[in-house]
Formats: structure tokens, C-alpha cells, sequence
């Protein structure tokens, strides 16, 4: 049993204020991170011995280890890529990736992404497995499917904006936000996609079923698509923004609006 106050914290905000048992539940694999400063301060390769050891795996653990170690400069996003990867590389066995994939570690689950997308010649493939990793409870779960699979995405934009446009009538907002961020034009700490940066019209149909959504979490993925492209498309973002004024007069495409146009109104 994991104790009430473990259970029930709030996550420190900065490292001198992160609880040592946390640290060790967390090393475990027993609790999620609950925020940035958790999930960074999680040792992965201790992480992975203990998952490794309860999967009877543990003679994997050297290949994990060596990439890990010789990096120049590690961070815990690098590590999430590389031990995710190197599972990827070592098994494609349904049964394991069922086990990482419901881990009770967010951390264990965001490798389980990165392992799984190794495994699909084609975006329809990859999106159709990406999705439940999209869905995940859990908010660095579903920033890592984005690093996971937006390369991929973009390589194949017409398929992945077809698959997304879907995604945006889902019922769970978590679908609904990742249809709108995965192809976000510019996107924090991914590649741009240049042909919305050019011509950001060709991913209307990804935020303009949410241009009135009840969740903010999608509405502040909308508002920073149409801002991201304001940056270089700057007339479009205006009249797409004056367009949903008069189509859609409530407060929910207002707050959209506003945070769309807050580039354009520092000039």
C-alpha cells in the first residue's frame, strides 16, 4: 500500500523541496511523477532495473545502460528516447509492451511510446497505436506520443491531418488536444512543419471542429496552433480569428481568439 501522504502530494517545486521517499517510489515504478519536477528528477536507469527485474529481463540491461551513459549530454527527455527505443529494438513482443504500456510509472509508459513506434511502416499503423498513449491519464505521457510520432506525421502531413481531423470528434479531450498539438506548425521542442508555416489553411480541419470546445486544455492547443502560425501567415490567423467571431460568438471561441491573436497584437 502506497501511504495517504505519498498518495496525495502535491509535487515540489524545485528539487531541495522533493521528498527522498517520493524520490524512492517513484525510482520504484510505484507512483507517477506528479509534475515536471518529479519526472525530472526520476533516475531511469534505476527505474529500469527494477522493471527489467520484474520482467526477468535483467541480461537486457547493459544494452540500455551503454547509450544511456554515452550520451554528452544527458536530460531525462534523451533518456526517455533512448531506453523507449532500445525496447523497441529488443522485443516487439505484444506481452511486454502490454506491461509497460499499463505500468503504473508515467515514465515506464512514455518509454513503452517511444518503443511502440518503432514498430509501424505506416502512419495508419503507428496513429491507430499512438492513440492510447494520446488518451493517457497522465500530461508527460502525452507530450512524449507527440515527440514519438510528429517526425513521422509530417513525412506523411496529408494522411496524418486526415487521421487528426477524425480524432477531433472524440469524446475524450485528451484525443481532441492531441489533434490539435501533434501538428502544431511550430510546436515546443519539435521540428516545424514548413508547409503550415507556408500555408496554414491545409490544417484547418484540425482546429476548426474545436474552435468552440468545452475543454480548456483544447482550446489552449487551438489558440497556439493559429498563434504559432500568425508568426508567418499573419493575414490568415486575422481572418480565420474574425470568421469564428461571427460564426461562433461564445466565450469558449473568444478565449481562442484572444490567445491566437496575442503575437499579432504585440506588433
Amino acid at each position: 500500500m502506497i501511504p495517504e501522504h505519498i498518495q496525495n502530494r502535491k509535487g515540489a517545486r524545485s528539487f531541495k523541496d522533493l521528498n527522498p521517499e517520493v524520490i524512492e517510489y517513484l525510482n520504484a515504478g510505484k507512483i507517477q511523477t506528479a509534475n515536471l519536477m518529479e519526472w525530472l528528477a526520476t533516475d531511469q536507469l534505476i527505474l529500469l532495473k527494477n522493471v527489467l527485474s520484474e520482467m526477468n529481463k535483467m541480461d537486457w540491461f547493459e544494452e540500455f545502460e551503454s547509450p544511456v551513459l554515452m550520451q554528452k549530454k544527458r536530460s531525462a527527455n534523451s533518456d526517455v528516447k533512448i531506453i523507449g527505443q532500445t525496447f523497441g529494438i529488443l522485443s516487439r513482443e505484444s506481452v511486454l509492451y502490454e506491461k509497460l504500456r499499463s505500468h503504473t510509472s508515467d515514465v515506464v509508459r512514455s518509454w513503452s511510446c517511444w518503443g511502440e513506434s518503432l514498430h509501424y511502416d505506416t502512419i495508419n499503423s503507428l496513429m491507430t497505436t499512438m492513440r492510447s498513449y494520446a488518451a493517457d491519464a497522465h500530461f508527460g505521457v502525452r507530450e512524449v506520443v507527440i515527440f514519438a510520432s510528429k517526425e513521422r506525421m509530417n513525412e506523411d502531413l496529408q494522411t496524418s491531418i486526415n487521421i487528426l481531423s477524425s480524432w477531433t470528434s472524440s469524446t475524450d479531450e485528451n484525443v481532441r488536444r492531441f489533434a490539435a498539438e501533434a501538428l502544431r506548425p511550430i510546436g515546443v521542442w519539435v521540428k516545424k512543419i514548413a508547409t503550415f508555416q507556408e500555408d496554414p489553411k491545409k490544417g484547418l480541419s484540425l482546429i476548426e471542429p474545436l474552435k468552440s470546445d468545452p475543454s480548456k486544455y483544447v482550446r489552449d492547443s487551438v489558440g497556439n496552433w493559429l498563434n504559432d502560425a500568425s508568426k508567418s501567415q499573419p493575414d490568415w490567423v486575422i481572418s480565420v480569428c474574425k470568421k469564428w467571431e461571427q460564426e461562433s460568438p461564445t466565450k469558449e471561441t473568444a478565449y481562442i481568439i484572444k490567445k491566437a491573436m496575442r503575437t499579432i497584437n504585440k506588433k
